[in-house]
């Protein structure tokens, strides 16, 4: 069959293609059978990922790549368990007569991150309480250049390129939308609640400009964004004389944003913006993950199993 360069959200099992991938992860794995090594990926470009696998892999390539490397690779697109996976023939690091940009091959945030954090800071003007906004405006300053590039989770959703400013600006403008609907909701809190839930990501992963998560950071494993975000915005607020009061109230929307123990946080939300900004964290988690499961399905036809949803196989409806 023919070599072909597609897209991976193009891909159809049986396709011999030769292309450019992201490495997004990769793990040195052995056979249960016949105790051989091979190198388990994760390829990506900016239409999505896919899984890959090199088999029987030699000594010299075993720790020839890294995450965030940009390849050549030949193969066959082929089905596990009703899912496309790919199997690699060849595969080599890029080199200057490529011609490729790494850019170019990694899924991004929708919209331009100058754009989005352009529309944070007029968010964060809307804060008319002065010590919220204080507080807001230096940490939001303080983390500018990560912010920028830096993705909102390893894996899952937001996963990409500037997800962080990208989850935090949907999430704005769905808090606006409910605060216009209930005019008991302070939008102060709300919004600086929604601003500060994640913004110690950038220092709970370590992510590659790209937006390539390569690890979780020590403090990261050990403390969770949760505690670092509560220790940071405990340390802003004693810089700028915060009153108590505003202070605990900004602590507790981090500490309760996850709602279960399970998942990190040691409180349920204890007043209604609290409350607001862990339901809206989670539609916004959720629309991106429901989008991302069927962006490349026919219609009428159901995802694979999605661990971040519950491990439930989501439909896409038929209504074209």
């Amino acid at each position: 069959m023919e070599l072909q360069s597609k897209k991976i959200n193009a891909f159809e099992v049986g396709d011999r293609v030769d292309c450019y991938f992201i490495i997004k992860r990769i793990d040195l794995k052995t056979t249960n059978s016949k105790d051989k090594k091979y190198l388990d990926f994760i390829f990506g470009d900016k239409t999505g990922e896919i899984s890959a696998k090199l088999w029987e892999v030699p000594v010299a390539m075993e720790e020839m790549f890294n995450e965030s490397d940009l390849v050549k690779v030949r193969g066959t697109v082929t089905s596990y368990m009703n899912t496309q996976q790919f199997k690699v023939d060849r595969i080599r690091l890029t080199n200057a007569d490529d011609d490729a940009n790494p850019e170019d091959f990694v899924e991004s945030a929708p919209l331009d991150n100058d754009f989005m954090y352009e529309e944070i800071e007029r968010f964060i003007g809307k804060i008319k309480n002065t010590h919220m906004n204080a507080v807001v405006k230096q940490i939001v300053h303080e983390k500018k250049d990560k912010l920028m590039y830096y993705p909102a989770a390893k894996r899952n959703h937001h996963s990409i390129r500037s997800g962080l400013l990208y989850h935090v600006l949907t999430m704005l403008k769905l808090g606006e939308k409910i605060a216009e609907n209930y005019p008991v909701v302070n939008m102060d809190l709300l919004f600086s609640g929604i601003i500060l839930h994640d913004m110690e990501k950038i220092n709970e992963m370590d992510s590659s400009e790209l937006g390539i998560v390569k690890e979780y950071t020590v403090e990261g494993t050990l403390l969770g964004h949760i505690t670092l975000g509560v220790t940071n915005v405990e340390k802003v607020c004693e810089e700028l004389n915060v009153p108590k009061e505003i202070r605990m109230l900004l602590e507790h929307m981090i500490l309760s944003h996850h709602f279960e123990p399970e998942y990190g946080s040691p409180v349920k939300p204890l007043f209604l913006e609290a409350e607001l900004l862990h339901h809206i964290d989670m539609i916004d988690a959720r629309v991106f993950d429901f989008t991302n499961a069927v962006r490349d399905l026919e219609p009428g036809s159901f995802s694979e199993s999605i661990f971040s949803l519950d491990r439930r196989r989501i439909y896409k409806p038929n209504l074209e």
